[in-house]
């Protein structure tokens, strides 16, 4: 009886989703996605880069196998986030070089894509870096830059650039994406917290000089902050809010906000809910009555049963590679981000 009903389930979810499939047009969406991939290591000792325990011989035992599994899962959960095409823009964080980035886009379900990598070293200690994949028949590459993030107050830390991409959609939208990993919490939220606010007075900045040439640039920020949408760098520094009256071109949406405030997140912590992955849009691409355009609810998560893990408490949180030097086999110890850009 169980089985009979599930398979009565199974085909009326199916039934829904093929009819929803069929009112997707491929030509008018343009998806965005965003994923901490949780320490995406390639197996190779790099001799300036503190990457030692993510080797063969290193405290967790890094090996190709367990590599080309990690791959594996990566481009499982990408290949998912849109059931109807591939993501046409792919923020990644947490990657090591160019080498997993190329492992990564031939997997099999990624190769039709035809991905294209946008990459640039970073001078973080552990060699982690932010990269952005797209995809040539949907995004014109234009141009891209690094924007290195400096402490004035402590010059000697280094951290992960911001990666600026400017580009084409569809040929009809120019975008301006900027990339961001920032500082994490270690040592505490307080006490970490001026670094990220000093990243978000500079993304601000860059924002600002595309703002002041065109009150209409149509701008996506995405990345981890390692901050919440209510905290100050995010809030307060950058000005992305959630705010749907009484704007100006220079207050900036963030997608995230809203969900954050209802108590979901991207990362489970000490059995609490963090929006650290966020996705933030200028005012020209919200509700926008000419090419592109996301509305107030656009931003989602993506967390299907199978990427998940259920803790001792029944609550279902990331399935993660590693706890500690402990393998687990998971996919990432963040659940991906994203939104679709419409076309009316």
């Amino acid at each position: 009886m169980r089985k009979n009903t599930c398979l009565i389930l199974f085909l009326f979810v199916y039934s829904i989703s093929f009819a929803q499939d069929n009112k997707y047009d491929v030509n008018k969406n343009f998806t965005v996605a965003s994923y901490n991939v949780e320490n995406l290591f390639d197996t190779f000792d790099n001799p300036v880069k503190m990457d030692e325990e993510y080797t063969p011989s290193g405290k967790k035992q890094w090996t190709s196998k367990r590599f080309n599994e990690k791959i594996n899962h990566i481009s499982k959960v990408l290949c998912s986030i849109n059931k109807n095409e591939l993501p046409e823009i792919i923020g990644l964080y947490e990657i090591e070089d160019d080498y997993v980035l190329k492992a990564l886009i031939k997997q099999a379900c990624l190769v039709k894509g035809k991905y294209k990598i946008v990459h640039e070293e970073s001078p973080d200690i552990r060699g982690i870096d932010v990269a952005l994949l797209y995809r040539p028949d949907e995004f014109q590459y234009l141009s891209h830059k690094k924007i290195p993030i400096n402490y004035p107050f402590n010059k000697s830390s280094k951290t992960r650039d911001i990666l600026y991409v400017k580009g084409v959609a569809s040929n009809t939208d120019t975008l301006h994406i900027f990339v961001n990993h920032w500082k994490s919490r270690l040592g505490g939220q307080k006490k970490s917290e001026p670094k990220r606010i000093c990243a978000a007075k500079l993304l601000r900045h860059n924002v600002d000089s595309l703002l002041n040439l065109n009150h209409n640039a149509k701008i996506i920020i995405i990345g981890d902050f390692n901050d919440n949408p209510n905290n100050k760098s995010i809030n307060n520094v950058l000005n992305a809010n959630n705010k749907r009256t009484n704007t100006t071109y220079k207050d900036l949406y963030n997608l995230m906000y809203d969900k954050h405030n209802q108590g979901k997140g991207s990362l489970y912590y000490k059995k609490n809910w963090n929006m650290l992955d966020n996705l933030i849009v200028s005012q020209s691409l919200l509700n926008n009555k000419k090419g592109y355009s996301v509305n107030f609810n656009s931003g989602k998560i993506f967390h299907p049963v199978w990427i998940c893990f259920k803790d001792k408490s029944g609550v279902l949180v990331p399935n993660r590679t590693y706890g500690g030097n402990n393998y687990y086999g998971g996919y990432s110890d963040h659940f991906p981000v994203y939104f679709i850009l419409t076309r009316k």
